[in-house]
């Protein structure tokens, strides 16, 4: 089997203030939205920029405390790497997927 890696590094802003949940035996869990941005040139020369929403999730553990928690703010500037997780579910008879970021750091940037 070939190696393969699954890692994502963003920067960009939190779009919202986290979502908080704890599971039974008390880790912490939060989401939130990370947008990040580029410039694009249209076929007529113009420059606007293009912004990409991230779903972000991070769990308490060995690699995030809840002081790295912290530092998710709205409009916090942040640097996440992590790794892409694709859920599926059903909606009106269709299967839909989603994506999100399982973050194993957060810094400020």
């Amino acid at each position: 089997m070939e190696h393969s890696i699954n890692k994502v590094e963003l920067l960009g802003r939190v779009g919202a203030d986290p979502r908080t949940g704890q599971t039974e035996d008390g880790r912490k869990v939060i989401n939130f939205s990370l947008a990040t941005g580029e410039v694009l040139k249209t076929s007529s020369g113009e420059l606007r920029e293009e912004t990409t929403w991230h779903r972000i999730v991070a769990w308490e553990g060995k690699e995030l405390t809840v002081t790295d928690f912290e530092k998710v703010k709205k409009g916090s500037r942040l640097a996440v790497t992590g790794r892409i997780r694709t859920n599926t579910y059903e909606k009106d008879g269709q299967q839909r997927f989603t994506q999100e970021i399982i973050a194993q750091t957060l810094k400020n940037a």
